[in-house]
């Protein structure tokens, strides 16, 4: 129970900065570990002249480049792959699924325009200086810093974002971010070389957060126009590096691909330095590597072959400590992990596939769930159980707690483990227990399979649990790994049973984008690429959902008339259970100091801890040598 407590008091902590981040702060925010405060509206207009950057440092003569590839250990930063192998190592446009980003591109290559900074609730500027609303949220003015350039020299200007936005606009919904870019953007204009204005086609408070602010993991980002603007945006794989692609703005240049590393190595002549924004990172060479399943990544930086290391189970994080007393986590004692991370973890079934388009067998499978147990087993304790597909944020509990207490949200119905209700579903439904202790109907035993993607050992785990759980109460489960191409595009495409992930992500502040996930807009056949809606709901509950979270997103952050509607689609979402939620993830995130010093944790929380988003910039650029 005093863990429990003390893992709930820590949690809130956390997170009480994001209650700030729906917008550029002009004020700073509080720490994180203070008291919760309102969250803050995007800035309104009339929109104030453009910020100017500060004048910019006499640029010095460009450096002779060193070769980096040859840098010492203590010269190079070692970084696990979140995703693991990279089934096309020479796909490096953006923009066409199957991308990798984990891999180096996002945190190295590409800079976004926006840091959403967990730890401070600020918008940190980085390519852009500012973004503006007018008073009805739905004309955007950007305005970007002075003196970016791209690796070849050219300025990346408002031509580049123009260009960028077009290409989504007319290929959508075929690339990435395309489809929720055509939903909300009519048109794009440019007003000066550093000012762009975005006009919407209906009002959203949220479109630089959503959008332009690495929110989670990363986004849309900027594209050079002089490179793609004779290219096939569908086809153009973005990769020559003899030409200097995939090319970008960031500190580091592409110079070594394969399935399992991508090396790096910095850009003495990077913009920000030669500009004076920034001075280079310290870091000579970055590799992003892949070794396999969890022990053998644990030991590779036990032996001082990684510095960073992705999400790994407590167990391994124990015995990694006793072989390299260098490695640290986010907080020293329990839980160790950066929790919650703002993915929470749900189980989702397809709802193309029956029996699970019944609403019934959906609640029969939530009465399945012993979620004590799975955070018990899967997590070794380090987690909590959800108690809504939200991460368990101080701003989105008190939108779950209002609607629990104007009873439209039942979370002693979710948390019930009733395995004989679970039954009784089943008998219901006119199945009958057969010689195998499966139940049957009309021939057809009750299967279920649930695939995981093969890099992430959480879900593999919770999966594995499920299935004894399912097993229990007369459901033929198994659990297989995929991977993680074919576990996205089987997600996508609508080619599953059921899978353990995360596909509710996206609030962090506010109920609208996670929300969104579940709306009818995203439906498309099965066959087709979805964006949203990937377990496929829909029917006249759903088309109710959709047009009040449609509804919520056309109102500003804040607005008191969100809470009535959270809790309409609330009483909709309990009837129908489209989606599970199962837990709150953690991130037990190792760092090796061995080599390196300046990496994120609770008590040095300049950012938020995950090296696989697009803030990683910023850790990069914090890391100096160990002494």
């Amino acid at each position: 129970m005093q863990r429990t407590k003390s893992l709930w008091l820590i949690t809130i902590l956390m997170v009480a900065a994001l209650l700030l981040a729906a917008c550029p702060a002009a004020e700073p925010t509080a720490p994180a570990a203070e008291a919760p405060v309102a969250a803050a509206e995007p800035t309104k207009a009339p929109a104030p002249e453009p910020t100017k950057a500060p004048e910019p440092a006499a640029a010095p003569a460009p450096v002779e480049a060193e070769d980096y590839m040859n840098a010492s250990r203590a010269e190079t930063v070692i970084f696990d792959i979140d995703g693991g192998r990279a089934t096309d190592p020479e796909l490096w446009n953006w923009y066409v699924p199957g991308v990798r980003g984990d891999n180096g591109f996002h945190q190295t290559i590409m800079e976004p325009l926006f840091i959403l900074n967990y730890q401070t609730g600020e918008m940190d500027p980085w390519l852009g200086v500012s973004m503006t609303s007018n008073e009805t949220f739905d004309v955007w003015t950007l305005t970007l810093r002075d003196g970016i350039k791209w690796t070849d020299g050219e300025a990346l200007d408002a031509d580049d974002v123009v260009f960028t936005m077009n290409l989504l606009l007319d290929n959508a919904p075929e690339l990435r971010y395309s489809a929720g870019m055509a939903t909300w953007l009519e048109s794009v204009e440019k007003i000066d070389a550093l000012t762009i204005q975005f006009n919407l086609k209906k009002p959203n408070p949220r479109f630089q957060l959503d959008n332009f602010s690495v929110r989670i993991w990363g986004g849309p980002n900027i594209m050079p126009e002089h490179i793609w603007a004779d290219k096939d945006p569908l086809t153009f794989k973005n990769f020559d590096l003899e030409k200097g692609w995939p090319m970008g703005t960031g500190p580091y240049t592409l110079a070594s691909v394969g399935p399992t590393e991508f090396v790096y190595v910095r850009n003495d002549n990077w913009w920000g330095a030669e500009s004076g924004w920034k001075p280079l990172p310290v870091p000579k060479k970055l590799v992003w590597t892949w070794a396999g399943p969890e022990e053998t990544r644990a030991a590779l930086m036990a032996d001082g072959g990684l510095d960073s290391l992705m999400d790994i189970t407590l167990g391994a994080l124990q015995a990694l400590q006793a072989r390299n007393p260098n490695v640290i986590t986010w907080f020293d004692e329990m839980p160790k992990a950066w929790v919650p991370d703002p993915c929470s973890r749900t189980f989702m079934v397809n709802h193309l596939v029956e029996p699970w388009n019944d609403k019934d067998m959906r609640w029969a499978l939530n009465y399945a769930m012993d979620r004590d147990q799975i955070v018990q087993i899967a997590y070794e304790g380090t987690t909590l159980k959800s108690r809504h597909f939200f991460p368990a944020y101080p701003p989105l509990d008190a939108l779950v707690d209002n609607a629990i207490a104007a009873g439209t949200y039942d979370l002693e119905k979710l948390w019930t483990f009733d395995p004989a209700e679970s039954k009784a579903i089943f008998e219901s439904k006119g199945y009958a227990l057969n010689g195998n202790g499966y139940y049957e109907k009309d021939g057809k035993e009750l299967s279920l399979d649930i695939t995981t993607h093969e890099a992430f050992i959480e879900k593999q785990r919770i999966a594995a649990v499920l299935v004894e759980q399912f097993q229990a109460v007369g459901i033929n489960a198994t659990t297989r790994n995929e991977a993680g191409g074919t576990w996205g595009d089987n997600r996508a495409f609508g080619n599953f049973d059921s899978q353990m992930n995360w596909d509710m992500c996206g609030s962090v502040n506010e109920p609208w984008a996670s929300m969104d996930r579940a709306n009818v807009s995203w439906i498309v056949p099965q066959g087709e690429r979805a964006d949203g809606n990937n377990m496929r709901w829909s029917g006249e509950a759903a088309d109710a959902y959709g047009a009040i979270v449609d509804e919520i997103g056309s109102m500003p952050l804040g607005d008191p008339k969100i809470q009535e509607l959270f809790n309409e689609a609330m009483a909709i979402y309990m009837d129908e259970l489209p989606v599970i939620p199962v837990t709150q993830a953690k991130k037990i995130i190792p760092f090796d100091t061995t080599h390196w010093v300046g990496w994120p944790t609770f008590a040095d929380q300049y950012i938020h801890p995950p090296t696989w988003w697009q803030h990683t910039h910023v850790i990069i650029h914090n890391l100096q040598p160990a002494k």
